[in-house]
């Protein structure tokens, strides 16, 4: 999931860009939600993985074994993420996995995982995301072609893309359902890209961003669908 795709979602036409216009202008008649339910589901997910490792001795943990670097930035990555689980002393181990399908080969996928792995991801995921982002500015030195780089812990990133998902549906159907617009507090790029597409064939809202660098969020707007009187006199 590249982060510089991050607004392409659903955008209104014809007779939804009136009807969203019409909704955009009520701006009394919305609601802004917070990310707090997709945090803590993707939180609770890795208790509960990390709770039936214990149980099973660290079998997987034994058993998971990632792919060898094939590249000098590859490894470099890999390295520097290795590094400061190693300065930070925690019982982890750090990996590295194919790419995500859907995304591009040169995708750099790193994970973290041991029992100590809530430690990297920190509250609502941000020492996870520093931490990609200082493995982001190794890899990508000036003069380099851009790689994309994951840096994740236990699944954590996976488990709050799909939490996220699910809340992005829920809030269509409330959307729709109360006729008003529902904002989601500031969002990174990724969390942005998450929302657009699972929106993007939800029936009766469409999805746009707004604001400008950290303040920039997601906006579900319900489209207002054609009812008889649209369709003029009948001419029966």
């Amino acid at each position: 999931m590249n982060d510089q795709n991050d607004d392409k979602g659903e955008r209104p036409e014809g007779n939804e860009a009136d009807d969203a216009r019409d909704s955009e202008n009520r701006g009394s008649d919305s609601d802004e939600v917070s990310l707090d339910a997709a945090n803590e589901a993707a939180a609770l997910g890795g208790r509960e993985q990390g709770d039936g490792r214990e149980r099973r001795g660290g079998g997987r943990e034994r058993e998971e074994e990632g792919i060898q670097p094939k590249d000098d930035r590859t490894k470099r990555a890999l390295e520097f993420v290795s590094d400061v689980v190693r300065e930070m002393e925690l019982d982890c181990r750090v990996l590295l996995r194919n790419p995500r399908e859907g995304d591009s080969e040169d995708e750099i996928n790193i994970e973290i995982i041991g029992r100590d792995a809530g430690l990297v991801i920190g509250k609502k995921g941000q020492v996870l995301q520093a931490l990609q982002s200082l493995t982001h500015r190794v890899v990508n030195r000036p003069g380099l072609d851009r790689r994309h780089v994951v840096v994740d812990a236990e699944g954590y990133r996976s488990r709050r893309d799909d939490s996220l998902a699910n809340m992005a549906k829920q809030l269509g159907k409330q959307a729709v359902t109360q006729g008003k617009i529902i904002t989601f507090e500031p969002m990174n790029p990724r969390d942005r890209r998450v929302v657009h597409l699972a929106l993007a064939k939800f029936e009766g809202v469409i999805t746009k961003s707004e604001g400008e660098g950290d303040e920039r969020r997601v906006q579900i707007i319900p489209v207002r669908r054609p009812t008889a009187a649209d369709s003029g006199p009948s001419t029966n």
